[in-house]
């Protein structure tokens, strides 16, 4: 079995410096994985999904904020990176177990961001204020 796979992705939903709500964790789906990098995820044990508009993708979770890098190796500010951008990440694995349950879940070591889409803000922002209404 391989102990880590570097894959091409599209970054959707990062949660990379603030807790996702729903999860209570920090996350970032990759998506539109290529078959050769399902082919590997599932070798490792990895659950791939699949979804329109996302198409094979995985879900990364961590307790800790997840660091993005650039090209170059800098570190990127992780509350732009948007849905759209591109990366490469290394994608390791771990088991787990809870309450009589487990199973195997990627784990992310690096994620390099190779075409940015910055985030800048929900489009639900312009409907914050009342102060423009009608």
């Amino acid at each position: 079995m391989t102990d880590s796979v570097k894959i091409k992705a599209d970054v959707m939903w990062a949660s990379l410096g603030k807790v996702n709500e729903m999860s209570g964790k920090y996350q970032v789906d990759l998506c539109n994985l290529s078959e050769k990098a399902v082919e590997a995820l599932e070798g490792m044990g990895i659950e791939v999904k699949n979804k329109e508009g996302k198409g094979s993708f995985i879900t990364c979770k961590s307790t800790r904020p997840i660091l993005a890098f650039d090209d170059g190796g800098s570190t990127i500010d992780n509350t732009i990176v948007g849905n759209g951008s591109k990366a490469v990440a290394l994608i390791g694995s771990f088991e787990w177990m809870y309450q009589k349950k487990k199973g195997i879940s990627p784990a992310l070591r690096k994620l390099v961001i190779t075409d940015l889409v910055q985030y800048t803000g929900s489009p639900m922002d312009e409907f914050a204020t009342e102060d423009d209404l009608l």
